[in-house]
């Protein structure tokens, strides 16, 4: 179980990690048009489609990057109470229930739409450029595959949570901001209170001494 829980979970980072430079693509495309339209008064006919585009494709294949790493929303205000074990029962349930029965529909689904997107060369509506986006459908795809095989992995998780009684998690390979920033908070209480310490250990054992 563990070799196929690593191997999604690298195959999920590499994909959610060489997508991500779709920011990039959709920053310049966002920064171009800011510039011409507002400087030059010469907006341009596919920056739209390019953010959308790039955004879109971001969105769908860090999905399962995203859950390979835990960071789904998840309403927790009860999850968090339970014990692991209790969180991986339900959490096996749900995956039968909502997770496969979705991802399953979003690849045929998506197959479908694809295929006819292809077949007639779409091209996008959105500006008069006509932006080819009939092989961004198969993003669709794609992001359904990596979902389905990272669930599988997420499912392992939870037999063996419930067998252990602990969570087998990922790798740490990103940080949150606000989570460093407390992170470098606390540790600074503790140097500045280790300070204190030495500072007013030395004067209670004059006081004690007199």
């Amino acid at each position: 179980m563990l070799r196929f829980i690593d191997f999604a979970d690298r195959t999920s980072a590499w994909f959610g990690k060489a997508f991500a430079w779709a920011i990039l693509v959709m920053a310049f495309g966002v920064g171009w048009e800011v510039l011409v339209r507002r400087i030059l008064n010469a907006p341009t006919s596919w920056a739209f489609d390019v953010t959308y585009i790039m955004y879109g494709t971001l969105f769908m294949m860090g999905g399962a990057y995203t859950l390979s790493r835990d960071g789904h929303v998840r309403g927790d205000f009860l999850y968090r109470l339970w014990s692991p074990r209790t969180q991986a029962k339900l959490e096996l349930v749900l995956y039968f229930l909502f997770f496969f029965p979705g991802v399953t529909a979003l690849v045929l689904s998506g197959w479908k739409y694809a295929a006819r997107s292809i077949g007639f060369r779409e091209v996008s509506v959105n500006s008069p450029a006509g932006v080819p986006i009939f092989q961004f459908k198969l993003i669709i795809v794609a992001a359904g595959v990596l979902l389905f095989i990272q669930g599988i992995a997420q499912v392992l998780r939870c037999i063996m949570c419930i067998r252990d009684g602990y969570w087998t998690r990922a790798a740490d390979d990103v940080e949150e901001t606000e989570k460093k920033l407390i992170h470098e908070h606390e540790l600074e209480i503790l140097h500045h209170g280790g300070e204190a310490v030495d500072v007013v250990e030395p004067a209670s054992r004059r006081e004690g001494g007199e």
